[in-house]
Parts: structure tokens; sequence; C-alpha cells
């Protein structure tokens, strides 16, 4: 059998008892073989003109766990494709590249918007609101709070770290706070680590 992309598909679809709409998911990445380990769900959704569950529910009944066990199969097995130019791509196009598959990643975790309906309901609970950003981070929270201060009636913006930042922190919690929102850039300072570890035990 020839081992290109879509043989390879269609190796691994043989033997599974496939709805119509998983038979369409099946087709839609065989006809895009070469693409299919870099596709997301909701990608792959659209593509098939099925929903997003119905993408899971075709990776379990291939045996995966789900659709991103079955990419990382793929992946695997087929490396050929885009990943190949990698090597190719300089710094920059690496560094853009990246970005490009976080956000595939967060288009997947988005596919399930209950957790972030419920991170909005417990933030707009907490009153006070205090909002948490040092250094690099503090535009980041500014921003947040600027907004959110629209719709929401006390958020406190914790933007300066130092003796004071506990006492704030206090304050807030005293004043009904239930909830704490904190930006965090790459190597931050410890003192975010233990303002949170502060706030949690608060």
């Amino acid at each position: 059998m020839s081992d290109s992309p879509a043989a390879r598909l269609q190796q691994l679809f043989e033997g599974h008892r496939l709805t119509p709409t998983q038979r369409r998911i099946a087709h839609s990445m065989v006809r895009q073989a070469a693409d299919a380990p870099f596709l997301s769900s909701v990608e792959l959704a659209e593509l098939a003109g099925v929903s997003q569950p119905s993408v899971t529910r075709f990776a379990v009944a291939l045996g995966f766990d789900g659709y991103p066990a079955l990419r990382r199969h793929l992946r695997e097995v087929a490396p050929a494709g885009p990943a190949a130019q990698d090597s190719s791509y300089n710094e920059y196009q690496q560094a853009v590249q990246g970005e490009i598959e976080n956000l595939r990643r967060l288009a997947e975790l988005l596919a399930d918007p209950a957790p972030v309906e419920r991170a909005g309901r417990l933030l707009a609970a907490s009153r006070p609101l205090p909002v948490l950003g040092l250094r690099a981070a503090s535009s980041q929270a500014r921003g947040f709070a600027y907004f959110a201060a629209k719709v929401h009636p006390d958020v406190r913006l914790l933007d300066e770290g130092g003796t004071m930042l506990a006492d704030r922190i206090d304050t807030a919690r005293h004043a009904g706070a239930s909830a704490l929102l904190c930006f965090a850039l790459p190597r931050h300072p410890k003192e975010v680590v233990d303002a949170l570890a502060y706030a949690r035990s608060a």
C-alpha cells in the first residue's frame, strides 16, 4: 500500500464502524491529508461541515481519548507537512509559527465556552474586583481594569509592588473581594508569586 498521507489515513479508518457524519469527517481528512495533522478540531469541523463535538466523537470512535490525541498520533506517523518547513524558517518566522500554534490550541479550548463563562461569573461576582499586574504586565492589567470598570462597580488596580501591596490585598478582601485577576508575563517577578500566595491565604 502507498505510504502517502491519504493512504495512512485510510488505513487508520479501516475496521471502524463510522456514522454518516463521522464518514464525512473522514473523507474531509483524506481530501486534506497533508494538512490533517495540523488542523484544529474547529478547523476540521468547518471543513467537514459538522459540529466541533462531532469531531471529538469521531476521534473517540477511532479509539483516541479525544481529538488532540488523534492529532498527536497523526503528527507522529505523518510528520511530512507544514511542520517539515520549520527548519527552513528563520527565527522570526518560527516565532510567528509558534504563536499561530498557540492560537490554534486556544481555539480548541474555546470550543467549550463553559470554563470562560464560569470565570466571567466568578469575576463579576467579586465586589470589589482586584486586578493585579506588576512591571511588564502592568499595562495589560491597566487595560483590563479600564474596560472592566465600565461594567463592574468596583475594580481595584494593583499595579505597584512593595510593602503596600499586601495591605491593598487585605483591604480588598475585607471589603468583600472573593476573586483576584492576575496578569503575569514570562519571567514574572517573584513578588507576583508572593502576592498570589498571600491573596490565597487572605
